[in-house]
């Protein structure tokens, strides 16, 4: 695998740090800038926004432009953002630093998994993704607990300042490592990558990316409650838990992006199918320690075996845009994000119990299944059927006499 997978992987590790932190850094930054939680929550949203606006847009103006210069660019902006938030003086400025920072986020994802794909060989395309994802999944193992933990130590500005660092890293990494000679978009037009984005076949594919980690986030939203409340575990001993989940969805990753250069359709399937039922079994995994330790990260490693071959499909339905529709699906993700966390909350609100939201979030991929098979069944009905091959009757020569001596 080329190096330039490499510099890749450190910009998703950042981008991936600088989400999810924020989210163990809520009761620090209430506390400084004098909001409540809720309040502060709002700096989550406000990321997820900026991921939602910032991937279709930024990769359609980008479109004609080295794709090189591109992922620099955007790695630009999020450290302008990064810095910006630790600058903040209080939280409408932090709210918007926040905003900003999401904007590059999906389309660096998109833009570098046309790159990744580009390096390597058709045989190699879902393992280069896997492999610059890779960033993002070890970011929830060591970037997340050491930021978290640098945040309440050091104060949570100090966590911003050293994801800008790492984002400083990341572009230096990008300007040696990625060929600067490395394809420019493809000259279609927005409007001709719109249409490309438009067709069914890419809509059913970001369907089935909202409703399979719609799952995944119904289920993990809640899981600090899970873990406390119904497994027993102590608050203090959450993280070690989460960091379980970064592993199996490290292992996760890794293992879909192998599987689906075999077998693409079928790794998509096999991984929805694993994440149903996971989280089917959860309420069982959470009835002790040490079965919700195995739950927790089974749970990682089932939802993304489902990451690569789902951006890669995308990618692959529209072929006319590809940096557009990777960057979409990174959108659909963050979409998933909210809408499955929504989903779970319902399922609390109504009563059903501390574990419910792991049964939403199996209802969910269950849906996940059904969208991949309609999908799957739409590519057969547009594939054209091979013609009847024809049958060639061989003409017999005459019977030629033998003369025997």
């Amino acid at each position: 695998m080329p190096l330039a997978l490499l510099a890749l992987a450190v910009g998703a590790f950042g981008i991936g740090t600088t989400e999810f932190v924020m989210m163990g850094l809520l009761p620090n930054v209430a506390d400084d800038l004098h909001i409540s939680i809720p309040t502060a929550g709002h700096l989550v949203s406000a990321y997820a926004l900026g991921v939602v606006i910032g991937a279709p847009l930024l990769a359609a103006v980008t479109a004609r432009l080295p794709r090189r210069r591109v992922l620099i660019g955007l790695m630009v902006l999020f450290v302008v953002g990064n810095a910006l938030s630790a600058a903040a003086s209080d939280y409408h400025l932090l709210l918007a630093a926040r905003f900003l920072s999401g904007l590059p986020h999906g389309a660096f994802f998109g833009v570098g998994a046309v790159v990744a794909t580009g390096l390597v060989g058709p045989e190699r395309k879902a393992r280069s993704v896997s492999l610059m994802f890779l960033g993002l999944t070890v970011a929830n193992v060591v970037g997340v607990p050491v930021a978290t933990l640098m945040g309440q130590q050091l104060g949570w500005r100090a966590t911003f300042l050293a994801v800008s660092a790492i984002g400083l890293a990341a572009i230096a990494a990008l300007a040696l490592l990625v060929p600067a000679d490395h394809g420019h978009g493809q000259s279609v037009g927005l409007r001709g990558e719109l249409r490309a984005l438009g067709s069914l076949p890419v809509w059913l594919a970001l369907g089935t990316t909202v409703a399979g980690f719609g799952a995944l986030f119904a289920a993990y939203s809640y899981v600090t409650p899970m873990l406390t409340d119904s497994a027993g575990f102590a608050e203090a001993s959450v993280t070690l838990l989460l960091a379980l989940f970064g592993v199996g969805a490290t292992a996760g990753n890794l293992l879909g992006g192998r599987l689906a250069d075999h077998a693409l359709r079928g790794t998509l399937f096999g991984g929805l199918a694993s994440l149903a039922l996971v989280l089917l079994l959860f309420p069982l995994f959470m009835k002790a320690e040490w079965s919700a330790a195995v739950g927790v990260t089974l749970l990682g490693m089932a939802a993304f075996t489902t990451g690569s071959p789902l951006q890669l499909m995308v990618m692959e339905k529209a072929a006319a845009a590809p940096s557009l529709a990777s960057s979409a699906n990174q959108a659909a993700f963050n979409l998933a994000n909210a809408g499955g966390a929504w989903i779970g909350g319902l399922a609390l609100a109504a009563g059903f119990g501390v574990t419910s939201p792991a049964l939403a979030g199996a209802a969910l991929a269950v849906l996940g299944l059904g969208v991949a098979a309609i999908a799957y069944a739409e590519d057969l009905r547009r594939t054209p059927a091979p013609s009847p091959a024809r049958v060639i009757t061989p003409t017999r020569e005459p019977t030629r006499e033998r003369t025997h001596h």
